[in-house]
């Protein structure tokens, strides 16, 4: 018996379109690992690095949405927006300069996992996979990404903490 608990408490058809697509790039990782596992790769050996690349890709994105400036607050704008919000029915706990504390309540990714019928370790593992991301993005911001409970192991939310690390660019 799964230990993960994730059900939404929003399910009107416009949530549940978008949050199909975040399932089936969630479906994509969890199939170019299982195949590069096949192969006798290991995952930590290459997916943390790619996905992260990927976050670093889209974090210098963001940042020059601002024009250049790492205010915590110009992300908060342009990533968690209002629909994201929604999606992952987030709550917006701190938004400074330099801390952005969101908690989760509910994951499409694990969700895709979830119904692929994986292990629960093995969602843990794809889950930490996927915030490499999010890890990358942060160290665009000149952050660091802490996680507090994460819906991967069995809490009931997911606590995303982006904390300064480096001067702040204004």
């Amino acid at each position: 018996m799964s230990i993960v608990k994730n059900q939404p408490r929003y399910k009107n058809s416009l949530l549940q379109a978008i949050r199909g697509t975040l399932e089936h790039r969630a479906m994509w990782l969890a199939l170019l690992v299982e195949e590069a596992e096949k192969k006798g790769l290991k995952p930590e050996e290459y997916a943390g690095a790619a996905i992260k690349k990927c976050g670093c890709i889209q974090g210098k994105e963001l940042v020059d949405k601002t024009k250049g400036k790492t205010s915590l607050k110009g992300l908060k704008k342009n990533l968690f927006t209002i629909p994201a919000q929604f999606v992952f029915e987030m709550k917006i706990l701190e938004s400074t300069d330099d801390n952005l504390s969101i908690d989760f309540h509910y994951c499409p990714l694990v969700a895709a996992w979830q119904k692929m019928g994986l292990s629960d370790e093995k969602i843990a593992q794809l889950c930490d996979i996927a915030m490499d991301g999010d890890r990358g993005i942060a160290s665009q911001y000149g952050c660091k990404l802490n996680l507090g409970k994460v819906i991967s192991k069995g809490e009931d939310i997911c606590q995303i903490r982006f904390e300064r690390t480096e001067p702040i660019i204004k």
